[in-house]
């Protein structure tokens, strides 16, 4: 990295701290759309599905790392995380979440209509309109986090190493 370039990069800013109340609504909304998502019946397994699709089309790094933890905890597969870039090419995936997952692609490129149309008419056929309203509000979200994130280079860190007795016995 040539030294103006390495200045640019050094004056990143954390807009979460830098600006915290608009942050905090962001953080409030996301609340507001976890709750519509469950009250819709998009189970967590599901609306993390959706962040971690969303956050790979956008290269975020931070929200990839924070949602892969959510969505194993949710009990998700190793193996569906694993090909969720590819989801259309594996039969791993439900009508269900193949519907909300197009709908996500599409409110994350919103400029492809024909994608939106797909999708929509994808949705019809196995989501109600409250699911197909929380997937596009789910993908709505992770996307404002997604530029949050990209935008401040919010760092993934290494977990730190397990310490003695805390590690694999043989």
């Amino acid at each position: 990295m040539s030294d103006s370039t390495q200045g640019r990069a050094d004056r990143r800013i954390y807009i979460d701290k830098q600006s915290p109340k608009p942050y905090h609504a962001l953080v409030q909304t996301s609340e507001a759309v976890r709750a519509n998502a469950a009250d819709a019946g998009l189970d967590r397994g599901l609306v993390e599905l959706i962040n971690l699709r969303v956050s790979q089309i956008n290269g975020c790094a931070y929200c990839l790392n924070l949602h892969t933890g959510a969505a194993l905890r949710a009990g998700e597969a190793t193996q569906r995380l694993g090909v969720l870039p590819a989801w259309r090419d594996t039969e791993l995936f439900t009508a269900r979440e193949r519907a909300a997952l197009a709908l996500a692609e599409a409110t994350t490129a919103p400029a492809d209509s024909a994608a939106q149309d797909t999708a929509y008419d994808a949705a019809r056929q196995v989501l109600s309109d409250d699911e197909i309203s929380a997937a596009i509000w789910v993908a709505v979200t992770i996307n404002a986090f997604n530029r949050v994130s990209v935008m401040s280079r919010h760092p993934v860190r290494r977990p730190p190493e397990p310490g003695p007795g805390h590690g694999v016995s043989i």
